[in-house]
């Protein structure tokens, strides 16, 4: 019997295929806007938890100021030393790096090839701290960066600009004043979350930068990585208790210098696409709303169009449950199908979203099953009514109409 509904469910929706397709187009932009929206998202998502992974994982940042971004007074507050460094070395469990870091911005020089530059001065623990490997060539020797001797190590980036795709290692770079022996060559690691090319980076012992390039002893910023399995929070409160010691702040006072996870950077992060992509998701469902109204209408002027049929089919022996279940059907089938048919332009527009903001094609396959029932949902609410009005007919009034 069921069976029989939904063939001629599916017969009376053929018969005037353009007016279904038409029916329909609500719930298939709503259900393909929000799984489009939710694909994009959840590949953001995932596409910056890989980004900031690439920092280096069980990872702490320590800058001077209290805070990480512009608006930091890092600027009036005093930056660390080497001394610093070896304290947090020496004295908080389970670290398993903390390098010291300098930068600036310099022109890079080979032959009559130049491209302007990170220039970081690091030690050995930088690379285990971000977790960064050596596509050729060496690590700074302990005697190098106890003398600060100029050695330096290039990014893959500054590697293409000044020799295409040879070997650097071996030949001498200028920057600056300073003549460069190169050493090494970094493993390429593509671009961070916020857009800057990590790979545009040469990096030199932290006492060459002091000596030659800073002119002065301070450390700007430090990287702890944390022993896998060892509670970053814990290495966290560890750190800010020595460095308050060391900077004397006093009981009550602020601290002058900030401790970033980069898992609150993930989580920042995340938390913002998350929020964008619930409230266009949002946005899109409206759709399914205006798509189920949609269908409403359109049943109740089929109902309106079949009244004699409904009418012969009541004289005849239909019950008002057979009735509303016919029209019910019909409006859930209409339903499914603009579901089905959003889902699939819903994956592939997510795909080809995915694909232009190159992140990771993520479907959210939950997502996608609740668009499809909320789809099925919307024809079992908004084809109630129409039903209901077709099953109640009388029939011999229905049987008079025109």
């Amino acid at each position: 019997m069921f069976a029989e509904t939904v063939r001629q469910a599916l017969q009376a929706i053929l018969r005037n295929a353009m007016r279904s397709f038409l029916t329909i187009l609500g719930v298939i932009i709503g259900v393909a806007a929000v799984i489009t929206m939710v694909t994009i998202g959840q590949g953001s998502t995932v596409q910056i938890e890989a980004d900031v992974s690439k920092l280096g994982t069980n990872l702490l940042i320590i800058r001077p100021g209290t805070g990480m971004g512009p608006s930091s007074s890092g600027g009036s507050a005093p930056r660390f030393s080497l001394q610093d460094v070896d304290a947090i070395r020496e004295q908080v469990p389970r670290v398993l790096a903390v390098a010291p870091v300098n930068s600036s911005s310099l022109t890079v020089v080979h032959g009559n090839e130049n491209h302007p530059a990170t220039v970081t001065g690091t030690d050995n623990d930088f690379l285990v701290a971000r977790d960064w490997n050596l596509a050729l060539g060496r690590e700074f020797y302990d005697s190098e960066l106890r003398a600060g001797s100029a050695a330096c190590i290039l990014g893959e980036t500054v590697r293409q600009e000044l020799f295409g795709a040879g070997d650097p290692v071996g030949s001498t770079v200028r920057m600056g004043q300073i003549s460069c022996r190169v050493i090494g060559l970094l493993e390429a690691k593509g671009a961070s979350s916020f857009g800057q090319d990590q790979d545009d980076v040469v990096l030199i012992p932290v006492r060459a930068f002091m000596r030659r390039i800073a002119g002065h002893q301070d450390v700007s910023s430090m990287y702890v990585a944390v022993q896998p399995g060892y509670s970053t929070e814990r290495a966290q409160a560890t750190i800010e208790a020595l460095l308050r010691e060391r900077r004397r702040i006093a009981l009550g006072e602020e601290d002058d210098f900030s401790v970033m996870d980069t898992k609150e950077i993930t989580s920042m992060l995340t938390s913002i696409t998350g929020v964008m992509t619930g409230l266009l998701s949002a946005v899109a469902a409206i759709s399914l709303l205006v798509g189920g109204i949609g269908i409403m209408n359109i049943m109740l002027v089929s109902v309106t169009e079949r009244t004699r049929e409904i009418g012969i089919r009541l004289a005849i022996g239909a019950t008002e449950g057979q009735v509303l279940m016919q029209f019910l059907v019909e409006a859930i089938v209409l339903s499914l199908f603009g579901g089905l048919i959003g889902i699939a332009l819903g994956l592939a527009l997510g795909y080809a979203g995915s694909a232009y903001m190159k992140v990771p094609f993520s479907p959210d396959w939950t997502v996608t099953a609740i668009a499809f029932l909320f789809s099925a949902f919307i024809g079992i609410v908004f084809g109630y009514f129409p039903a209901r009005r077709a099953a109640r007919l009388d029939p011999i009034e229905a049987l008079r109409h025109e």
